[in-house]
């Protein structure tokens, strides 16, 4: 069936949609809906059998869901309606939700409904929620209404009732400090966590507010700063007080928007006339669901040690490089056998942190630096021959991060997990030993259409192309606790010892065959004529990323139909499709 997917923006959950219908044979095109584009005349170019929306914040033209069956994914249960549904039930304590697929009609969120699913609602960030459980429940109740739809026996139930929300804006976000206790903040940094934020007044300049994590220890003034730890600033409560990892100034007239950044980075001017606030390191670790929160941990059972880490949107810094690199270093000084890195339930790693370079005051110079803590990184991972090495992908990764993980002797991945294994979007070679990594799992052809393709490639598709070795199929909230459980499993096997060995064995032939450090030297060699030319494409791919710009028009490689044509990998032979922009 040909399957066009209409969304505002090809983000997580579209690429999700986009690459397990391909993966069941579908042929799958997608156009962007944009504010200058006649969508009816786009759509009737493409006469698809279906339409699909993952993801629209506008609604379809009644020229469109008048000729064809255009079905909307809302992120809700039946009967809500309304263009801010996460953020009402994540900052009104919501413990269960839904998602529904209906039919577009004349009425916003009102048609027909084809399929809808549920799911818990944990205490997370609206965004990791939504590639989490939605995501899930989403995927549950879209393959299901294509299901439904192809059989072209099924009548879709009208909506016997429903209620449309208002949209939730800064204000029904407002935090009074001397008044709210810390479950309130949480819940509404938490409903705003990727976009909009929660607009607040700190240290004299307005700032929104992206992100927030509980500190159970810590006590202070309502509304003062407390500590920093780990790039994040700690504000007290009424009654404790919450760790805030991000801030966004507003945009200025006439200007493009500002990039999210780690908020004593965002602050640096400001804090520098102030008494200095203590870093904290968080306490010793006593296991996977600590209490004391901190972007970076590690615990042992037994022979496994799990070094978990956590970035907001995945993103990694020169820094957040380097302290993963140092704790690393330091669970290697460990006895075990199997080292786990990663584990958490959102992102892997999706790379170099883009708006740091894009605020850094040599943005090349800030790219360079990145880059090489990437490839230390992931050079620390390679040479590592007295332990099995294992990534654990509770969530995405992409470009970088996507690498990083290959640098490991095994990569387990959640079954909703979509891996983006290229840069070639963001205009740039790559880097983090991929030229070494990739071929040596997939083959160099395959590794030379992932890469130039760039494809999404979902959790089946990745296993199946060796990309990974094990799937997980679990929710999002479990998928610490199974890692644990197999890895644990692997420490103990028999042969595992034996397995470390040949890996040291096969470390020593490969390094003599060609360095590591040859691979290296070819790739940044190509990085860094793109870093320091000013004229690159990287420059204003990277600046529009950040700056959340739209494009003029949908990319030709999204426009034309892909599908699996071959029954085993999943990917289409001369078609791409964006990933999310990181690298």
């Amino acid at each position: 069936m040909y399957v066009l997917l209409v969304a505002s923006a090809f983000n997580s959950l579209t690429q999700r949609v986009h690459a397990e219908l391909r993966d069941r044979g579908h042929r799958v095109a997608v156009e962007l809906a944009l504010p200058d584009v006649a969508l009816g005349d786009t759509v009737r170019r493409h006469r698809p059998d279906l339409v699909l929306a993952p993801m629209l914040r506008t609604a379809l033209p009644e020229d469109v869901w008048a000729a064809y069956t255009c079905l909307v994914v809302h992120p809700g249960p039946v009967g809500d309606r309304g263009p801010s549904s996460l953020d009402h039930a994540v900052q009104d304590g919501e413990t269960r939700w839904g998602v529904t697929v209906l039919q577009a009609n004349a009425e916003m969120d009102a048609g027909d409904v084809w399929a809808t699913a549920d799911c818990p609602v944990p205490p997370v960030g609206k965004s990791d929620l939504y590639r989490g459980e939605i995501a899930d429940a989403a995927l549950e109740a879209v393959l299901l209404a294509v299901e439904r739809f192809a059989s072209g026996t099924y009548v879709p139930r009208p909506q016997t009732a429903g209620r449309a929300r208002p949209p939730v804006r800064q204000e029904d976000r407002r935090i009074d400090w001397t008044a709210d206790g810390t479950e309130r903040v949480l819940r509404v940094l938490r409903a705003a966590d990727s976009r909009p934020g929660v607009r607040d007044r700190l240290l004299g300049a307005d700032w929104y507010l992206h992100g927030g994590h509980r500190e159970d220890g810590l006590r202070g003034r309502p509304g003062e700063l407390l500590a920093t730890r780990a790039g994040a600033v700690c504000r007290a409560t009424a009654d404790g007080a919450v760790w805030i990892p991000e801030l966004r100034a507003p945009r200025a007239a006439g200007r493009p928007a500002t990039p999210r950044l780690p908020a004593t980075l965002a602050l640096a001017g400001r804090l520098d006339g102030l008494p200095p606030l203590p870093e904290l390191p968080a306490p010793p670790d006593a296991g996977p669901h600590r209490p004391a929160w901190s972007d970076i941990g590690y615990h042992e059972q037994g022979r496994t040690g799990f070094l978990t880490f956590s970035f907001p949107g995945g993103a990694m810094s020169t820094a957040h490089c380097r302290r993963l690199l140092d704790a690393y270093r330091t669970a290697c000084t460990r006895p075990t056998s199997v080292l786990v890195l990663g584990g958490g339930r959102d992102f892997f790693s999706n790379g170099i942190h883009l708006g740091v370079i894009e605020a850094a005051a040599d943005p090349a110079e800030e790219s360079w630096a990145n880059i090489n803590a990437m490839d230390d990184l992931a050079l620390a991972v390679l040479t590592t021959t007295d332990r099995l090495v294992v990534s654990a992908l509770g969530g995405n990764a992409a470009a970088g991060g996507a690498m990083l993980a290959l640098a490991a002797d095994e990569v387990w991945c959640r079954s909703g997990v979509v891996l983006n294994p290229h840069y070639r979007l963001m205009g740039l070679y790559g880097s983090e030993y991929w030229t070494y990594t990739l071929p040596r799992r997939v083959g160099p052809a395959l590794a030379d259409r992932l890469t130039t393709e760039a494809l999404p490639v979902g959790a089946a598709a990745a296993h199946r192309l060796g990309l990974v070795d094990r799937t997980v199929p679990c929710v999002p909230g479990d998928f610490s606790r199974e890692t644990q459980r197999l890895a644990v499993r692997l420490a103990a096997l028999p042969a595992t010892d034996s397995r470390i060995a040949a890996k040291k064995t096969a470390r020593e032939r490969d390094e003599a065959r060609r360095p590591l450090a040859s691979y290296r030297e070819a790739e940044l060699a190509r990085m860094r004529r793109t870093f320091f030319d000013p004229h690159a494409p990287y420059h204003a791919l990277r600046r529009a990323f950040v700056r959340k710009e739209r494009p003029a028009a949908t990319p030709p490689h999204l426009t034309r139909a892909a599908a699996d044509r071959r029954g085993v990998t999943g990917l289409a032979v001369p078609d791409a499709a964006p990933g999310p922009g990181s690298c």
